[in-house]
């Protein structure tokens, strides 16, 4: 029972943190309309977001373990709580990028502490890829029901008004419920534990040692390159939907959650079917597929006319086509964590969880700045062509790290042969 409740506090924990930090494409958005800040400038959000959970990953993963997984997430609750209510009373570009740095910071303790916990819960490695698959749709959920929440506040009549920062409000509120149920659930990381703990320079010596091996350096390229796709796409679909497709504010960011369900959608396929197909497999055929969408998608956004559209019933086809591509890219990110977590003990969870955290953060930092930077000087039809080249080479990455995990496999079952 104790095993049920921590893994639904997991997954609750993950749903908060998804609606916080997968908001910055609608505070993009709401910023240009509201604050009168340009795309170029409001990209640096992303920046704020996942520069502050690189930092805090490299510093910190090292040494989680010593602090204990349960209690930092209990503080990254805390600290979120009180930031989210203090965001309405101050209505800045300012506030929103201190918003966005302890978002950050809190979601890098939160997720490394997650992945790790997982390695604790799950009973072996078809339930870790599993499990992982299921609380990455979550995390999906997550970001779909942030794109109503925060729709509910916008006024699609007067794009301007600040009225939409009330959301904050209601956001501190889940995670101070979220808080309350992780001070319920109990987690057992005696294992965890070493009779003699090594000292921060040495375990810090050690994730770096770990962060050189030709398998870790494969998978980190992966996860870089598949974040950077998906936040590039993530972080600007609201805006294309405005600027783009002519949709209003409200209804921009309503549409960006086919995005959020798409991918929720193939999160939860694949973990069902990642127990029957090789990973390898499932994920080349979901890239191919995500090429050719958007070679389909995009070229019917050309015929939009300039009027602006605020139902569902009035948007054109393209709003509902190109956002499916997250059912293609979903499979990616849990299965790739899943199999290189999985061939580490449980103590390397958390400094490889840093390094997954700090990669993905980079990625997509990298991601949200160039797409918005094509996005200002060649229009978001163009941005998100672009998408293309990285997804091109996530497929080469995954033909490298199939032959690392192979050569790991087998070195592994050598040595306890002899």
């Amino acid at each position: 029972m104790n095993n049920l409740i921590m893994r639904a506090s997991l997954f609750i924990n993950y749903f908060v943190f998804a609606m916080l930090l997968n908001s910055v494409g609608t505070v993009i958005l709401q910023v240009q309309n509201s604050l009168g800040v340009q795309a170029s400038d409001a990209a640096i959000l992303e920046a704020y977001k996942d520069i502050s959970i690189a930092l805090t990953s490299f510093i910190v993963a090292s040494f989680l373990v010593r602090v204990g997984y349960r209690r930092c997430m209990m503080i990254a609750l805390t600290a979120m709580t009180i930031v989210c209510a203090l965001v309405p009373s101050v209505p800045t570009f300012l506030m929103t990028k201190l918003l966005f740095l302890a978002t950050g910071v809190s979601f890098a303790l939160v997720k490394i502490s997650v992945f790790g916990s997982l390695g604790l819960l799950a009973k072996d490695q078809r339930d870790h890829v599993s499990t992982m698959n299921f609380l990455e749709a979550f995390f999906m959920l997550g970001v779909m029901a942030g794109y109503f929440v925060f729709s509910a506040f916008v006024d699609a009549r007067q794009p301007e008004s600040l009225n939409w920062l009330n959301v904050y409000y209601l956001l501190a509120g889940l995670n101070a419920i979220a808080l309350v149920l992780l001070l319920i659930a109990k987690l057992d990381e005696a294992s965890l534990q070493l009779d003699k703990a090594p000292g921060f320079v040495q375990e810090f010596t050690s994730m770096v040692q770990l962060s050189i091996q030709p398998l870790v350096i494969v998978f980190i390229v992966s996860v870089f390159l598949y974040v950077l796709v998906e936040q590039s796409i993530m972080s600007w679909l609201p805006s294309f939907n405005s600027q783009v497709l002519h949709l209003s504010s409200a209804l921009s960011i309503e549409m960006a959650s086919i995005l959020a369900a798409s991918t929720a959608l193939g999160r939860l396929l694949a973990g069902f079917v990642l127990r029957r197909m090789s990973w390898y497999y499932l994920l080349n055929a979901t890239l191919l597929v995500a090429i050719l969408l958007v070679l389909v998608a995009l070229p019917l956004a050309a015929g939009v006319s300039g009027e602006v559209i605020y139902t569902w019933a009035d948007a054109p086809l393209a709003a509902f086509v190109f956002p499916l591509i997250g059912l293609c890219l979903a499979p990616v990110y849990p299965a790739i964590n899943s199999v290189v977590l999985s061939a580490l003990p449980a103590r390397q969870h958390a400094p490889m969880a840093g390094l997954i955290v700090v990669f993905s953060a980079l990625g997509g930092t990298l991601g949200s700045l160039i797409t918005g930077n094509i996005f200002q000087v060649f229009g978001g039809t163009t941005a998100f062509y672009s998408a293309i080249v990285p997804i091109g080479a996530i497929l080469v990455a995954l033909y490298l790290l199939r032959r690392f995990v192979a050569r790991q496999t087998e070195s592994v079952s050598s040595a306890m042969s002899q």
